[in-house]
């Protein structure tokens, strides 16, 4: 019997079969828009080869004002079509079943052409869109069954269409945007008209056996979303115009509540999809932050969906379904929530992949082909740069040796995972762990390597991080200064007012840390009236009239950093306003433009701008230094007078914000050359 029986278990549709209750979601990877179709097909094919159930594509726009951003890639032409089908035919190949989001972004589109049901502007567009009129609509409808029809032309086991997260056809549902008065506004019957007309016309264009998936906004956590007894009112009505299944998504883009960053409560929505469940006959999907195989089984088994949507844990490790079912859930590759790598890129126009599996989306370039001359290659860093390259050297066949001074692997992820909010980054540490001990490398743990002991390997690489900036001000030796590593590691006792030199990543977590009793990422009660979320039967939209209510901080914390700048600026596009809005609701100061003059028992001294100007003392007991770090390579250097060419990687290559991204990239990257 298997561990994970109800993930695991066939789903029924009728006119077809899934082997198992896992969907990879829709993710915009920016793949398509190479028309590298190889590349495309590849990415896809190797998911489906990893056994997933059911995967769907990257939203294609059903016409040029309802892409995402000019250019973004859709279904306009036979040639469209044929490169759509090398995709499709490669999926199949794999024994696996695709289908192809329809994802028209009304008001979210990035473009002077954007439309939608009022002339009411998105926060996160600079573009008012253009109100349709009744001809207008109609021919967005058109243009999406066309795309429907095209996509079974070119081989899609089925479409979904995006009805969520507050694109076009969630646009026309709430009076948040939907200003209308004609059949298509006003009422709640107009105003769900739109989506209900859109199911309709599709399946009657595509037939009753093809796979017809809607995304529905189950909660939209913003002012005036709508209520639970509307989308109840809606998922009934598309069940009856003909979609398959029912998708779920959780909130809008410009909600101000996070919905899938790694501080979120794992399956932290689960209980509203639950809700649901009885109120249609056709099978419900839930969704975020979903990312092991034990959390979709239990999803499963307390009934609160019939089938289980993950998306980044398919960046992560596109076998995810075949290790779970072969027993092996300890090795796969978990989803951090970072957002770092795949949903920042996209957000930022490149590429999208994966901070803990940087072959994501590089399927076809960045390929671990077995070696014909095995080397012995000492690792120095067991941090993610020297893991990565170590486990990557062994897959093409090399012998590896890992040396660190510490007594555990996992370098500053160990300082990561202490940070509130951060707890999935043990889950991290604990693969490594797993995937050293089966790959057999020789792990050296509280070893010093030096010259002498790198003497017999053929090849050597250092990854041996980073080590903290001296700031030079004046007082940092004190008794009442310490540095981020002291803190993180719980080395030093900390007072209850606290001044931060330096507001980048580190200064964040370190405030976060400070101001933290209990994270509530492991409690979702807690999370839930942190933020603000009540239950959409109760409150329009999910969201709580008296707003959120965090705990109270445990210390009073200021942040400062030189920059005369919005502090956290340079954070994360998709998760440093998290950051910012979690620590403003514990009171943190954030202070910008400063100059350090001194540091004494009295607290922190500081003036502003060039002129320092107006001496202030920041009456603290503590002052935390976060100012940068400088990479640690003195090995390096070593090993280079003595005639050595070692590979140098990560932080001790550069020192860039603790960058595991780029650290886990460049080691995998190198390996692939040795």
């Amino acid at each position: 019997m298997t561990t994970y029986p109800h993930m695991l278990a066939p789903l029924d549709l009728g006119f077809t079969k899934l082997k198992n209750r896992v969907l990879m979601g829709s993710m915009h990877t920016g793949l398509e828009e190479t028309k590298d179709w190889n590349r495309v097909a590849e990415f896809y094919a190797t998911r489906a080869r990893g056994g997933v159930g059911l995967m769907v594509t990257g939203g294609m726009a059903p016409n040029r004002e309802g892409g995402v951003f000019p250019g973004a890639a859709g279904l306009f032409s036979d040639d469209d079509i044929a490169n759509h089908r090398v995709v499709t035919e490669r999926v199949h190949d794999a024994g696996g079943k695709i289908a192809m989001q329809i994802l028209h972004a009304g008001r979210y589109a990035y473009s002077p052409d954007c439309v939608s049901a009022s002339a009411v502007k998105s926060p996160i567009s600079p573009f008012p869109p253009k109100a349709l009129d009744a001809e207008g609509i109609k021919t967005q409808i058109a243009d999406i069954v066309t795309a429907a029809v095209r996509a079974k032309e070119a081989g899609y086991d089925g479409v979904e269409i995006m009805g969520s997260e507050g694109y076009f056809l969630n646009q026309f549902l709430v009076t948040h945007v939907n200003k209308r008065d004609d059949e298509w506004g006003g009422s709640y019957e107009n105003r769900m008209r739109l989506p209900v007309e859109v199911v309709r016309r599709v399946r009657k264009a595509v037939g009753a056996e093809f796979i017809l998936i809607y995304r529905l906004s189950m909660i939209d956590l913003i002012p005036n979303g709508s209520t639970w007894a509307e989308v109840v009112q809606l998922a009934k009505a598309i069940e009856a115009a003909g979609a398959t299944i029912l998708n779920t998504g959780i909130g809008w883009h410009e909600a101000r509540i996070p919905t899938i960053a790694t501080s979120v409560p794992r399956r932290a929505f689960s209980w509203v999809t639950k809700k649901l469940m009885g109120e249609v006959s056709i099978p419900v999907i839930t969704s975020n932050r979903i990312n092991t195989p034990q959390v979709a089984e239990d999803v499963l088994a307390e009934g609160c969906a019939d089938m289980v949507s993950m998306a980044r844990p398919f960046l992560a490790d596109p076998d995810f379904v075949a290790k779970a079912q072969a027993g092996q859930a300890a090795m796969i590759a978990p989803c951090i929530a970072c957002n770092q790598a795949c949903l920042d890129h996209t957000f930022n126009g490149k590429m999208s992949s994966c901070l803990v599996n940087p072959r994501a989306c590089h399927e076809t370039d960045l390929v671990l082909a077995p070696v014909s001359d095995a080397k012995t290659v000492a690792v120095v860093g067991a941090g993610p740069a020297g893991l990565s390259t170590a486990l990557a050297l062994v897959e093409r066949g090399h012998k590896v040796s890992i040396f660190d001074k510490a007594s555990e692997i996992g370098g500053q992820l160990n300082m990561a995972k202490q940070v509130p909010g951060k707890e999935e980054f043990w889950g991290l540490v604990d693969y490594y762990a797993a995937q050293i001990a089966a790959a057999g490398i020789d792990l050296r743990l509280g070893v010093v390597a030096d010259v002498e002991a790198l003497s017999g390997f053929d090849e050597v690489v250092i990854a041996t991080g980073v080590a903290p900036r001296d700031t030079e001000i004046k007082g940092q030796d004190g008794p009442n200064v310490l540095s981020y590593i002291d803190v993180l590691r719980g080395n030093a006792k900390v007072g209850p007012r606290v001044a931060i030199i330096g507001a980048g990543g580190i200064g964040f977590d370190v405030a976060e840390y400070l101001v933290t009793d209990d994270s509530t990422t492991d409690d979702l009660q807690a999370w839930l009236e942190e933020w603000g979320v009540a239950d959409p039967a109760d409150a329009r939209g999910g969201i709580r009239p008296e707003g959120p209510k965090p705990d109270a901080p445990v210390r009073e914390v200021t942040l400062l950093q030189r920059k005369a700048q919005k502090l956290g600026k340079n954070l994360g596009k998709t998760t440093g306003w998290i950051h910012r809005a979690a620590l403003q609701m514990k009171n943190v100061k954030m202070i910008g433009g400063v100059n350090y003059e001194c540091i004494d028992a009295e607290g922190l001294h500081v003036t502003y701008g060039e002129g320092r100007e107006n001496p202030t003392l920041i009456a603290v007991d503590t002052v935390v230094l976060c100012a940068g770090q400088v990479p640690e390579r003195s090995l390096a250097d070593a090993l280079i007078a003595a005639g050595r060419s070692p590979h140098v990687i990560g932080g001790a290559d550069v020192a860039a914000e603790l960058d595991a991204k780029r650290a886990i990239e460049q080691g995998t990257r190198l390996a692939a050359t040795i």
